[in-house]
């Protein structure tokens, strides 16, 4: 089992399952092309959800039982998850099965943490659910992975006033996640990131992600026409005021996807306004990059003039924290989650987090209204000791 990428006659690209004998698997191909077809899912989703299927399909295979039986024993699944190495279940080129790793004992730390195992459930809840409302599996899947309930031990008045009958739905498999707090960029690593850029549009690649906030697959997908820079943008119809990003979905060559399915305007600051400047005299110094209405584009590698791929930005990240002799590896992500601290360290509301980073939902942003360690000693500090206590420290 494997996952693959599908490219459409229309250019939109999506992730399928393939099983042993490279054929595609109908019922999971159905799901994601729904994903990202029917539920307008980006790219790295179906590529994700792919992941999770091949995984529970791959357990299944195993265990020489059909899907349809392994969704009753998703308990041994997750067991397996946990202990288990990423090779378990690949078939190699001779046909036999490679020998799984069990990583299991005191010592040893699991194979997958909860919130990996987690997103697998989901997506093979997803998996099962679609293929039941299809036809294409049985009814009796759905009881098995869902805690299923209807309304008529409620009282009369919470039912409602048309009686209709209701039923509510909660997943059976979940782990319980660790609340680790957020991992973060620091100041002093975003600082020598930067320093260790060689070119302007390096700089602001990082700080565009680390004073904006920006997803890579948002920062690759921006258009020239994206970026305004007036103080006054109304002669470009735009009536928001002074420098500013325009961040929204939309089809694109390189890959690019912006998660959010709604545009949000991203306010810049000084700095990032500089980088935007400097990175345009830079870029005007290359005659190939011209001709592209992407903002960000390869200047010095080929093809010169193609916009940049997410994946570049990743390299880029990891080559300049390795110049720049960093104790850990920083990642994109980490940028952007340091934008979202520094916004509630500062005193940002949740509902101007959520609109800056573009989260669908007000609880995807509580993960930054963690104070600050330093914060948390200042406001120790603050608090005034009893008057007793203060008189015997006076003497």
């Amino acid at each position: 089992m494997r996952v693959f990428a599908v490219l459409l006659p229309s250019g939109i690209r999506y992730w399928t399952v393939l099983d042993e004998d490279l054929v595609v698997v109908p019922e999971a191909d159905a799901f994601l092309r729904h994903l990202r077809l029917g539920r307008d899912g980006s790219e790295l989703t179906t590529r994700s959800y792919a992941g999770g299927i091949v995984l529970f399909l791959r357990w299944c295979l195993a265990r020489g039982q059909h899907w349809h039986a392994g969704v009753g024993e998703l308990g041994l699944f997750i067991i397996w998850l946990r202990h288990t190495g990423a090779q378990a279940g690949v078939v190699n080129a001779g046909g036999g099965e490679r020998t799984a790793v069990v990583l299991a004992g005191p010592g040893h730390r699991p194979a997958r943490g909860a919130r990996r195992i987690n997103t697998v459930l989901t997506a093979v809840r997803g998996f099962v659910v679609h293929a039941v409302t299809s036809g294409d599996a049985p009814g009796r899947l759905l009881p098995l992975i869902y805690e299923l309930a209807d309304d008529r031990d409620l009282p009369g008045q919470a039912r409602g006033e048309d009686r209709a009958m209701a039923w509510r739905m909660r997943a059976r498999h979940r782990l319980h996640e660790v609340d680790a707090g957020v991992d973060r960029a620091s100041d002093a690593e975003i600082v020598a990131l930067i320093a260790a850029c060689f070119s302007a549009r390096d700089r602001l690649i990082v700080l565009l992600m680390a004073r904006a906030g920006l997803r890579r697959g948002e920062l690759c997908g921006l258009r020239r026409s994206d970026a305004h820079m007036l103080a006054d943008s109304k002669l470009l119809g735009c009536p928001v005021p002074r420098a500013h990003l325009h961040v929204l979905r939309r089809e694109n060559m390189n890959g690019a996807w912006a998660k959010s399915r709604r545009t949000r305007v991203v306010p810049l600051d000084s700095l990032a306004v500089q980088a935007v400047d400097a990175y345009v005299f830079e870029r005007l110094a290359v005659a190939e990059a011209g001709g592209s209405d992407f903002l960000l584009v390869n200047l010095f590698r080929a093809p010169i003039g193609s916009p940049m791929p997410p994946d570049a930005v990743n390299a880029l990240i990891t080559a300049a924290g390795r110049r720049a002799g960093l104790r850990r590896h920083v990642t994109p992500h980490q940028l952007r989650h340091a934008f979202g601290s520094n916004l509630a360290d500062s005193g940002g509301t949740l509902d101007e987090i959520a609109a800056l980073l573009g989260h669908a939902s007000m609880s995807s942003s509580q993960v930054y209204l963690h104070p600050d360690p330093a914060r948390l000693r200042d406001a120790v500090q603050r608090v005034p000791g009893p008057r007793g206590t203060q008189a015997g420290q006076n003497r």
